[in-house]
């Protein structure tokens, strides 16, 4: 069984278990479940997965920098993801604004039963901070913190460098193209517990939301999924088609398995191995720009968060009753832009991001417990999109630059071995690279 069949199997049971243990009060049994085993076994899992990102991306990136070998080459590459990630952003809030209008959600509605006061607002950042604060003052910090626009930024220079240096730099590269192997190889290892931390992650969300939480926030439901649909299905697969003359139903067939895996996670860093992996191994990406745009994505490239803030806004505009206007809407599409740029993509970052553009328009941040409840399962949704928009830029511009395999991205098996990727034992392994090392030393014919 595929490792995309046995996560969707165990997404399937934890909604199952979930809702049954919210709908039954088993007492202590419930709290040793829920706040015990699926919390703790969900944490080891993102935990194992979130240590992954940094290394990963750092040794990935430097083989990639290494691998374009033009640095002309690689400013053509990070300026056409930058490019095409602020533009899917600013298409992705436009429309959901635009739905969110049509439908009206919000409007009518009950302040019965919400706690005022709940959420606390931060400052939106300036522009000029955004653009300063890529540049690390401390490489080393922002590593341990998890900075990605920062580490994205070193690990460039550092490449570069390299590159500049000539052939002296030869055995640092061959050192981190080990250590870039090395990481792909943990990547497969925490994947093949992959099943059992979703299961967790999910039965703990619906065992603590349940599904009525829904009922007083349907608008709001609603449009939000009918946006975040139409731009993953229609509005990038559209660009997909126009600039690279693909299928997108073979785009979206690949595609598959990293959407299953970033919806159960909610986390588009932590699924940026899983993501890598997918447009290289499935789509035909060379690795030297995928290292680079899947890592920058999941930084700057907030789509579904975009599309969440644009409805979110329309629905607390409606809920206390004020006009924000042409000029309001425009402020709320460029801070939502603003703000995608220096936010890290981990779960329920878009509150964070939230607050930022309601304080810009001047509405109350107290709107933003009404949807608090709902906003778990709303967050796997929209990082599902979000990783999509990643992986089309990334085998977007890998086709603009001539560096996809379109073999690769027509097969339907390509990559397959991935997702069995422990399932062979290692005799056989072993059988297997003896009887190619043999091939290889063969006399000639």
């Amino acid at each position: 069984m595929s490792l995309t069949a046995k996560i969707l199997i165990a997404m399937a049971s934890g909604i199952v278990v979930g809702l049954i243990l919210n709908a039954v009060d088993l007492g202590f049994l419930n709290s040793l479940l829920v706040n015990g085993l699926f919390t703790m076994v969900g944490t080891i899992f993102m935990n194992a997965l979130k240590m992954l990102v940094v290394p990963l991306v750092i040794f990935s990136l430097i083989c990639g920098v290494a691998g374009i070998g033009d640095i002309s080459a690689l400013g053509r590459v990070g300026g056409k993801s930058l490019v095409l990630y602020i533009a899917t952003t600013a298409l992705a809030i436009m429309m959901a604004i635009g739905i969110s209008l049509i439908i009206g959600p919000g409007s009518g509605f009950e302040m019965a039963g919400v706690e005022a006061g709940s959420v606390a607002g931060k400052e939106a950042p300036s522009a000029w901070n955004v653009i300063a604060d890529i540049v690390p003052s401390n490489p080393i910090a922002a590593a341990a913190n998890g900075q990605m626009l920062q580490i994205i930024f070193y690990v460039i220079v550092l490449a570069v460098a390299a590159l500049m240096l000539g052939d002296i730099s030869k055995p640092f590269l061959e050192a981190c193209e080990f250590m870039n192997e090395l990481m792909m190889k943990i990547v497969e290892i925490v994947m093949h517990f992959a099943p059992y931390g979703v299961f967790c992650l999910i039965a703990k969300v619906f065992a603590q939301e349940g599904l009525v939480v829904f009922l007083p926030v349907l608008g709001y439901v609603s449009s939000l999924v009918l946006a975040l649909l139409l731009h993953c299905f229609v509005v990038l697969m559209i660009i997909f088609k126009v600039f690279t003359g693909l299928s997108p139903v073979t785009f979206l067939k690949k595609m598959w398995p990293t959407q299953v895996f970033a919806f159960s996670t909610a986390s588009s860093s932590a699924t940026i191995p899983v993501n890598y992996q997918g447009v290289t191994e499935k789509m035909g990406a060379d690795p030297s720009v995928a290292s680079f745009t899947i890592p920058f994505g999941a930084t700057i490239n907030m789509d579904g968060t975009a599309i969440m803030q644009g409805v979110a806004t329309v629905f607390i505009a409606n809920v206390y009753g004020v006009d924000l206007g042409v000029s309001g809407y425009l402020t709320v599409i460029g801070m939502a832009v603003l703000a995608s740029i220096g936010t890290a993509g981990v779960p329920g970052v878009g509150m964070v991001m939230l607050t930022m553009v309601l304080s810009q328009v001047g509405l109350p941040l107290d709107g933003i417990a009404i949807i608090l409840g709902v906003d778990r399962l709303m967050d796997m949704l929209r990082t599902a999109v979000n990783v999509t928009g990643d992986a089309m830029v990334t085998v977007l511009v890998a086709k603009t630059e001539g560096k996809l395999d379109l073999a690769t991205f027509a097969n339907p098996d390509a990559g397959a071995e991935s997702e069995h990727g422990l399932d062979i034992d290692p005799e056989t392994e072993k059988r297997l690279a003896d009887a190619v090392h043999a091939a290889e030393h063969r006399p000639a014919e």
